[in-house]
């Protein structure tokens, strides 16, 4: 390979072959002069820029330390308000399941169930055979539980409202049930006379009969078939000693032919509650109750409530 050099002073040209051994020779020292500079250079710029203080080094260590120590004492502080949280929470839960237990024993008395049949001081009874699927344990995280806290709490809230709307409707009906005449106003005895038309023991003739009699033993108790108040207790005419007792709701009650009665105006009686002994006073062949079951004042069968047994 040649090289053709020309020269603009002497106007002349010259051929130079790059093949030579002097022309290789000097190319190669060029070479090896342009590679060591640059090492040269590359050397002390390494030297320069990476070579790191020690004391410049623990500084920076010390302070990635203290960002350490601080991300460290945020997360316990967080861990620490979570756990705090979910203690409230907890115990908020827990007086709610009191009030349900409490308000679920109530609820049983007041509905008569047997005892056990609800029992809410252990855990429900559950079964069922081992399931042959496998299922991988997955671990709720912090968020996740106080979800599902809030969810729960939201179930229980639910349910005491309903409870509760349920105990006041048994309450309603179990007042309605002690106020409402229902049952047999004696404790021994047999019934001997119908409501409606009779033949009158004293005359023979048809006539007509308020009431409905029950035959027993001189002195055998009666009771109030509802609660409510006295508001007649003495002797009338043909009743003998009598008693009547309101039970609000325009129904009311008469006992007579009492032996003794036992109870004043104005006083308040319980369903069950004895108010009288049986006699044979005022227009009675022998000892008995003449028993009465008035609406608004007017006298109605009082058979269909002393099969009522509610």
């Amino acid at each position: 390979m040649n090289i053709i050099l020309f020269s603009k002073s002497r106007g002349s040209s010259k051929q130079v072959d790059l093949l030579t051994p002097s022309v290789l020779s000097l190319a190669a020292l060029v070479v090896a002069g342009v590679l060591a500079v640059a090492f040269a250079g590359g050397f002390l710029y390494a030297s320069n820029t990476l070579h790191v203080d020690p004391d410049v080094r623990i500084v920076e260590l010390e302070a990635q330390v203290r960002q350490q120590a601080d991300e460290l004492e945020l997360t316990r502080r967080d861990a620490s308000e979570n756990l705090a949280a979910l203690a409230v929470r907890i115990g908020q839960m827990q007086s709610h399941v009191i009030r349900l237990d409490a308000l679920g024993r109530r609820l049983t008395q007041m509905a008569n169930m047997e005892d056990g049949e609800f029992d809410f001081d252990s855990a429900p009874a559950q079964g069922g055979p081992e399931s042959s699927s496998v299922v991988e344990p997955v671990k709720l995280q912090a968020p996740e539980i106080m979800d599902v806290l809030d969810r729960l709490d939201g179930t229980i809230e639910d349910r005491e409202q309903q409870l509760a709307v349920l105990e006041n409707l048994l309450q309603s009906r179990r007042l309605h049930d002690e106020v409402h005449p229902g049952g047999r106003p004696i404790l021994s005895g047999w019934m001997s006379s119908y409501y409606g038309t009779r033949i009158d023991p004293f005359t023979g003739n048809k006539a007509r009969h308020e009431g409905i009699d029950f035959a027993g033993k001189a002195g055998a108790k009666i009771i109030s078939v509802a609660a409510g108040v006295v508001t007649y207790s003495g002797d009338r005419h043909g009743y003998g000693n009598m008693i009547e007792i309101n039970h609000g709701n325009g129904l009311s009650t008469r006992y007579a032919h009492n032996q003794a009665n036992l109870v004043a105006v104005g006083d308040k009686v319980e369903k069950g509650q004895v108010v009288a002994l049986m006699g044979s006073t005022g227009r009675a062949t022998g000892p008995n109750l003449h028993f009465e079951v008035r609406k608004n004042g007017r006298t109605v069968d009082p058979l269909k409530f002393v099969r009522d047994a509610g």
